[in-house]
């Protein structure tokens, strides 16, 4: 692994071009003190005698230069480094949503079109990608050194990562937090292809997509029965949820997303809609972090068509 690897992604060449920066003025500042250390230790050495100190008095200029000059680019890098923290934090509302769970030592994930990888993910170049991730045990975390991110993956919440590759190749994945005996060997690889190449990869892939596993898996465990749409339903109807504006019992209120759709199935009396009890059991230990992710995944396609069954 070079010290700097080749720059795959938008991202990478602003976040070295930052990086640069800090080097550059990291450098030069650490230059210049040690050089007047070494200058001043010289020409105000101590000498034979009882030489006396010269005075010397202060300058306006000169402090005003060591102040302001400092600050102004301790300016430009929280305003350089919160620009690119934000275009980094904040994936495009058109990338391709990929799933990921974490697990002692292996990557593992789930493409919304039915493909399912471990330690390997297909990418398509020139279009952006969001991974939404998860751990199902201890907190691992995602790096791609090609593309310049990284992003601590948690258990019990769900963190997201973007990037969009620019050119096609493989490029090395790891996991940069150390999470157990077998930390070095939870490694893998991104895969970046052209779209078309991209696409014959996804048509030749097989499985259930995370939105018909999760229906299956809202039918298995019985949800249909109180989340339906009719007179009848003792839980909120979930069409149309995700994204939407929620009311709790306690007046508060928050948007429907994948962390309190999450918090909701394994935890449903922290967050109790208004007009409704907490009747629902907990799934905590009955339902995978895969298994959410696909009830989740379901839950956002109801989004366009009608809550199927009784709802």
């Amino acid at each position: 692994m070079p010290l700097f690897p080749e720059q795959a992604s938008t991202l990478a060449p602003r976040v070295d071009a930052l990086l640069f920066f800090l080097l550059g003025v990291s450098t030069f500042f650490t230059l210049l003190i040690a050089g007047c250390i070494v200058v001043f230790a010289i020409r105000y050495r101590r000498r034979p005698g009882n030489e006396m100190a010269e005075q010397v008095e202060g300058s306006d200029r000169l402090e005003i230069a060591w102040s302001v000059i400092p600050l102004l680019l301790c300016l430009v890098m929280y305003a350089w480094g919160a620009q690119l923290y934000f275009a980094a934090a904040t994936p495009p509302p058109e990338a391709l949503e990929v799933y990921s769970v974490g697990k002692q030592w292996m990557w593992k994930f789930q493409h919304l079109s039915g493909p399912r990888e471990i330690n390997e993910l297909h990418v398509p170049v020139g279009l952006p990608v969001k991974v939404l991730m998860t751990s199902q045990d201890v907190i691992h975390s995602l790096f791609v050194p090609a593309f310049r991110v990284k992003q601590d993956v948690l258990p019990g919440r769900y963190t997201q990562l973007w990037f969009q590759a620019t050119r096609p190749g493989t490029y090395h994945l790891f996991c940069a937090e150390y999470c157990g005996t077998l930390h070095s060997g939870m490694i893998g690889q991104v895969v970046a292809m052209e779209p078309a190449d991209f696409q014959r990869w996804l048509a030749g892939g097989t499985g259930a997509t995370p939105a018909v596993a999760g229906e299956k898996l809202f039918t298995d465990l019985g949800c249909i029965t109180c989340h339906r749409g009719d007179a009848q339903a003792r839980c909120p109807e979930l069409a149309g949820l995700f994204g939407r504006t929620v009311s709790l019992t306690t007046g508060r209120t928050l948007t429907a997303d994948e962390g309190y759709i999450r918090e909701s199935i394994l935890d449903p009396g922290a967050k109790i809609v208004a007009g409704y009890q907490n009747i629902m059991p907990t799934y905590q230990g009955l339902v995978s972090e895969e298994g959410v992710l696909e009830l989740i995944a379901y839950i956002k396609s109801l989004q366009t068509t009608e809550a199927k069954g009784p709802s």
